[in-house]
């Protein structure tokens, strides 16, 4: 399956599963004890929540880039999950690439007034709001909800994992992780430019996400 990801969203909550010296030598993974956990309302950790794109590039290699200073809440539920919900928002107007070019292409009008390639100078933010959540396993959910940017809302699905909880020690608060992926395909929210030619529709979305407790 081919990947990209488009800025958007989507948001909510996820994060990347840290890999310990036993996992390296083929131990069994430890269990997360998940009863340390409260219920309660908790907000981004801007700084180190992400979300991440990959598009293929014309059938040769793939492209990826980065969202950071996502803004967002999770109300959670630790008796009912399915109580839980999430809403995230991604500015889409400050993507992170390896290329100045592209950073451009994905921010410039289009010309002589005509719709541009992507996003334009003055995207709107994506939001991720959820609307439902069913709980998979001991640590993993599907979320779901819909995704809106560029004009368009369609519902999503994202694979979540619990990747870890406990007191920030810098920051002393509180704090759930989790890592998500999902995948959409851009051309749904009208950014098909490029797909006749090979640019690739798929995006995939691979977040990680911190909330502290307020």
């Amino acid at each position: 399956m081919r990947k990209t990801i488009l800025a958007s969203t989507a948001a909510i909550g996820l994060a990347a599963l840290s890999v310990t010296a036993l996992n390296a030598q083929g131990a069994p993974e430890a269990e997360m004890d998940t009863s340390a956990i409260t219920s309660g309302s908790y907000s981004t950790d801007p700084a180190h929540t992400l979300v991440g794109w990959r598009l293929d590039h014309l059938g040769f290699n793939d492209y990826f880039g980065i969202y950071g200073d996502i803004t967002g809440t999770l109300e959670l539920d630790t008796e009912n999950l399915a109580n839980s919900s999430v809403d995230v928002t991604i500015p889409l107007a400050t993507p992170t690439v390896a290329s100045a070019g592209l950073r451009d292409h994905l921010l410039r009008d289009g010309a002589d007034g005509a719709a541009p390639d992507f996003f334009g100078s003055d995207p709107a933010p994506a939001r991720f709001v959820s609307t439902a959540v069913h709980q998979t396993g001991d640590t993993t959910a599907h979320i779901m909800g819909d995704l809106t940017f560029n004009g368009v809302t369609k519902p999503v699905t994202i694979q979540a994992e619990l990747a870890g909880m406990g007191t920030n020690m810098m920051s002393q608060k509180e704090t759930v992780g989790f890592h998500g992926t999902t995948t959409i395909n851009r051309s749904e929210w009208n950014l098909g430019w490029g797909i006749p030619f090979g640019l690739g529709d798929e995006v995939e979305l691979d977040i990680t996400v911190a909330f502290e407790k307020n």
